[in-house]
């Protein structure tokens, strides 16, 4: 479902809006068959910016338009919508599907797996227009993963912009792997006192050596009374 915006971006602050891009951990940031390396990190930016044509563009290699592009943030985010700018003369994406934390996925996986929300897309050549995501299944999100199989006939698929309407939950993702390992017991804190060097263990050596000490000076004493004897 898209949604066309029905204001001016000049009297609203659209940027606020789209306040999920400062969320985007854009280092880590990639796409599969992208033509350029690293050129899929370009298209993440600020609203006002979305337009800017003399920017790097995200691009498929020469006569295969499918693309696959991988968004992690760096806190959980709650999505609404998604703003798709593609490139002219058939290269728009015509099509989008979505999956929500899951990392590592090919374009094998893409194709056989079950997406959350598939879109068809229209040409949004000016960005106006937003296409709305089932709510409900956008919540908690670590990673996006968007992959866009065709375009309208070019024989490349480009894309200029890509943007996230939605909120933040400000848990970021290092305090939740701070928390886990806090909850993982750690073997070298609950060690025995037979591992530690302590405890029963360690009393019941100390022990045996004063045992084995005390036999020694008996027998020695036994020995000398023996050799008296035959004297």
């Amino acid at each position: 479902m898209a949604c066309l915006h029905d204001h001016s971006c000049e009297d609203n602050d659209c940027s606020s809006n789209w306040s999920l891009y400062k969320h985007i951990d854009l280092p880590k940031v990639s796409a599969l068959n992208e033509a350029v390396p690293g050129s899929a990190k370009s298209v993440f930016k600020p609203w006002e910016h979305r337009l800017n044509s003399s920017e790097e563009h995200l691009e498929s290699n020469e006569g295969d338009p499918e693309l696959l592009v991988y968004i992690p943030f760096t806190s959980d985010v709650k999505i609404k919508s998604i703003a798709i700018i593609g490139g002219t003369d058939g290269t728009s994406p015509s099509k989008m599907r979505a999956f929500i934390n899951r990392d590592g996925i090919d374009f094998s996986d893409a194709q056989n797996m079950q997406a959350v929300q598939e879109w068809d897309l229209v040409e949004n050549l000016n960005g106006l227009l937003e296409f709305q995501t089932r709510y409900a299944k956008f919540q908690s999100v670590a990673s996006i993963t968007l992959h866009f199989p065709d375009n309208f006939g070019g024989d490349t698929s480009q894309i200029h912009y890509i943007g996230f309407k939605g909120e933040a939950t400000q848990l970021k993702r290092d305090v939740v792997a701070t928390i886990v390992y806090e909850l993982m017991p750690n073997p070298s804190d609950h060690k025995t006192k037979a591992e530690s060097g302590g405890g029963f263990s360690q009393e019941l050596q100390s022990s045996k050596v004063k045992l084995n000490r005390e036999s020694i000076k008996d027998r020695k004493s036994m020995s000398g009374i023996r050799s008296r004897g035959f004297n």
